[in-house]
Formats: structure tokens, sequence, C-alpha cells
């Protein structure tokens, strides 16, 4: 796939990031109105069938009546799909790509059927780095509160992105040299079905109680799979997450037009959005990554799925951290492995601490993830 190559995009400027030095710590107001305001029974099972998750906890409501819940709750990361500032929408530094990159999650209480969710965020740092994938970045981090209808904080996180010069990534980044070197990776039958058979024995815990007395420190989960990644795939996330930008007509005017930067043309001279990196590889590729990619949302999103399948409905996800290391592109597999760190009770909570990584087909590291989840006692 060739690269365009007779265009510059915006660089990162020190008045730029004056500017937004200017903003941490200042509540943030008029953001873009999120995808979900309520987490309704159908909000959430696009939510959950969007990463490929069944757990009929969150999607049926007969099933989710006998539990301790009384009917649908939602899945932890179902609150990406309430907040765009969580999700990766970023002020400031117009034109420079922006990447979403990671996330620490604090859960406090359950979300349940028809909660409707408010949020507040504000600019919570900014951190320079030199990056292999462009060189110069800036990790721009943001904190955001959930609330629900009757006030109560049901959680909490940082999130962040990574602020990229395009043009450097794409002409001078070595992270992805030797991935788009590569011929396109074409699986046998035989490999797929053999990955397939994670999916056909993925083993969703439910109703079956996991008690902490009886999870043994270094003890490992089962294997995740995710993938192969398509861009049908993607496609499917942003249904049940909303995307940060994903316009049409009318609507896609007036967003570029109040936002002139978000409208990038392509290739038939129109403005676009940025975020059809996933899903363009023409454009991802003009960027400097290695194709069309998964969301980074999405792959936090699979990280708890992980720990939401093992803990049964009798547990709960307390806290996450996802951090992203590399592009899952188009025809990628993913496998998520983790391991029990330590369990331990703290203020009366039977806790167990859980270590995550996921690598691709090829051993590569994607994601560094981790979780704390309270579990039920015999005692």
């Amino acid at each position: 796939m060739s690269v365009q190559n007779d265009r510059t995009f915006p660089k990162i400027t020190e008045r730029g990031l004056d500017e937004l030095r200017e903003r941490i710590g200042l509540k943030i107001d008029n953001t873009l109105e999120p995808w979900c305001y309520e987490a309704t029974r159908d909000n959430i099972r696009h939510y959950a069938h969007g990463i490929g998750d069944d757990n009929p906890l969150w999607c049926d409501p007969a099933y989710a009546a006998k539990t301790r819940y009384g009917s649908v709750v939602a899945l932890p990361s179902f609150l990406f799909s309430t907040s765009r500032i969580v999700s990766g929408y970023v002020g400031g530094l117009p034109g420079v790509h922006a990447m979403w990159s990671g996330a620490d999650w604090t859960w406090h209480k359950p979300v349940l059927r028809n909660d409707e969710i408010r949020t507040e965020a504000y600019l919570k740092d900014l951190v320079e780095h030199q990056t292999r994938f462009a060189g110069r970045a800036v990790q721009q981090i943001y904190h955001v509160d959930f609330y629900n209808q009757k006030g109560d904080k049901v959680s909490e996180a940082d999130s962040w992105c990574f602020r990229t010069e395009r043009d450097h990534a794409r002409e001078q980044g070595t992270k992805y040299q030797e991935v788009r070197a590569r011929t396109p990776r074409q699986y046998s039958p035989e490999e797929i079905q053999e990955a397939f058979k994670l999916y056909r024995n993925e083993e969703v815990r439910g109703a079956t109680p996991r008690y902490w007395e009886d999870v043994v420190e270094g003890e490992a989960l089962p294997v995740m799979f995710k993938g192969p990644m398509t861009v049908t795939g993607f496609i499917a996330y942003a249904q049940g997450w909303g995307g940060l930008y994903i316009r049409a007509n009318k609507m896609a005017w007036k967003l570029i037009d109040a936002h002139p930067g978000v409208g990038i043309t392509n290739r038939f001279g129109i403005p676009d959005v940025p975020e059809r990196v996933h899903w363009e590889e023409e454009f991802a590729l003009e960027v400097g990554a290695p194709g069309a990619y998964d969301y980074g949302p999405e792959r936090t999103s699979w990280l708890t799925h992980h720990l939401t399948n093992w803990m049964g409905d009798d547990g709960f996800l307390r806290k996450a951290s996802c951090k992203i290391r590399r592009h899952n592109p188009e025809g990628d597999m993913l496998f998520i492995k983790g391991h029990v760190k330590r369990k331990y009770v703290e203020g009366g909570k039977h806790l167990v601490e859980i270590e995550q990584e996921a690598r691709n087909q090829d051993d590569e590291l994607s994601v560094l993830g981790s979780g704390v989840v309270e579990l039920p006692s015999r005692g």
C-alpha cells in the first residue's frame, strides 16, 4: 500500500504546550456528547458484544434476575461509552495525532440497568517522552469521575493519550519499519481453527462462586483469545462504544466546522476524521502505524473481560490497569494471559491481585495489564 507523502501535518510547539499546561486541574466543560447517557439493556449488550463478551450477566435479563443484582448489570468497561474524555478525546495541539495508550481504573459500585451516568473531568498532567514510534511525544493524562443518578461515585479513572507528530512517525519512526516491510500474513485453515479452539473452550465462571480461599498465588488464568483482527471487528467495537468522531452528513460537518483540525482530507479531497486510522489502511500508514488497527479502549476492555470471566457473578472488579505497548493491526491475533500475583484482605474485603500480558501471534508484546478482584469468602 502506497503512502501519501505530499502533505505535512501540524507539529508539537512550545506555545501549544504552554497553552495546554494552563488547563491542568481545570474542570472541563462543553465536551463532546457521550455515546451513552444511560446503562440501558441495549446499550450494555451492544458494548459487551462489541468486545466479544457474551456473559449472560450483562446480556440476558432472565439469567441476571437470578443473581445477587436481580437485573442486568453493566460490565466494568461499559463506562468508556459514557465519556469521550476517558475514551481519548483530547484538547489542545490541533492537528497533532492522538493515540489512546492506557488507563488506571477504580470501581466503587456496580452500574445497574437504567442507571444514568454523569461525569466530571480535568486535565491532570502532561509528560514529555522520546519514543521509537514518533520521536518526541507528549503523554496527555486526564482524570474522570463517574456518578450515578443518586450522586454516588461509581468509578474513577486516569487515562492518557500520546500526542505524536504524524510526519516524524511516518518518515523517521523506527518501531514498525520491520512490520511494514513484511508480506501480509496469510493463515492456513488449520491455524485459524487451532486459534478458534480457545473461543470454543472459553470459560465464563458465571453462577459458580470462586471463593477467595480457593485461589492459589501463582496460579494461571485461562488464556483468552481475541482476533484475528479485522476492520469488521474494529467497527463492531465502535458500534458499542460510539467512537470519538464518527459522524454522518450534517453532524460530520458540524463537528469539523467547530473543530477544523479534526478534518483531514481523504483521497477525494473530503475532510474526514483522524479516527479512520482504525478502518482505512492508507491513512493509518500515513500517520506511521503498521496498518488499520484496534482501539485502545477496546484493548483495555478485553483485559477486563479476561478478569470478569474468571471472577464469576459474585466477584467485583475493584481496579484495573492497562498500558499499551504496540498497535494490533489487521491480521493480528492476540493471546491474553494472567496469573495470581497475591491474595490479601484489606478493609474487610477479600482481594486478589492479578497480573496480565497479551502477545500477538509472533510473540510480540501488545499490552500489559493488572487487576484487583474482590471475591466472596467462605467465612
